[in-house]
């Protein structure tokens, strides 16, 4: 799952993007509003971390021209400013949460997980196909009532997958979920990790559309 941070403060944002990375997240960091505008009329996100007091544009102008561009993002305002009034625009202008620093890092992870999830239409935190079971919070995978060790990149593609269950997702797609901009995959990556989840999970789980991508059936 891949977050798009935007936070000013360079100490709180190399925190925040190194915490929310320990619990499995793709992170990327920008530190203004206008880089951040620029950066999602171009490019997928699964939730963005957003301040309010940034240069260049605020975060609720951010917001509100995702939101005028009709992007259905979830947005989380991770911001200093606790008064009402604030809460009130925020959420009027279309986050989907609002938060007030400092924040726990537990927390953050929880309200990250529960909107993406939110977004994906899902109900319940744990994601199954057939006797497989994905827990985001646990990191965990079960096959049966057997536990299933994966590496960080391999459970997050198999997340991925699984929130995306019965559509096809491109090398591309996958590529920008598993890999933030510090990140260079190596040219065979993704076919390594489909591998190797195959030989843990089952060859039939994963499916290949040849010229297309990947899915795992509904």
């Amino acid at each position: 799952m891949r977050i798009l941070l935007v936070e000013d403060d360079s100490q709180l944002g190399d925190g925040l993007a190194v915490g929310v990375r320990q619990f499995g997240f793709t992170v990327d960091w920008v530190q203004d509003g206008l880089v951040a505008d620029q950066v999602l009329q171009t490019e997928a996100f699964d939730l963005v971390v957003l301040d309010l007091g940034l240069p260049k544009i605020s975060g609720i102008e951010v917001l509100t021209r995702a939101r005028t561009r009709q992007q259905a993002t979830p947005i989380l305002i991770l911001t200093a400013r606790d008064a009402t009034t604030d809460k009130v625009l925020g959420l009027d202008c279309g986050a989907d949460d609002y938060l007030v620093k400092p924040i726990d890092l537990d927390e953050l992870s929880a309200r990250i997980r529960a909107l993406i999830r939110r977004s994906a239409g899902r109900c319940t935190p744990l994601l199954r196909c057939g006797e497989l079971t994905l827990d985001p919070a646990g990191r965990s995978v079960m096959l049966g009532d057997k536990y299933i060790d994966l590496s960080g990149r391999e459970f997050s593609l198999l997340q991925v997958l699984l929130e995306n269950s019965g559509r096809v997702l491109t090398r591309p797609q996958l590529e920008q979920a598993l890999y933030g901009w510090q990140d260079e995959p190596e040219s065979n990556a993704l076919e390594v990790h489909i591998h190797h989840l195959r030989k843990k999970l089952g060859s039939e789980l994963i499916r290949t559309l040849r010229g297309v991508g990947y899915s795992i059936a509904k």
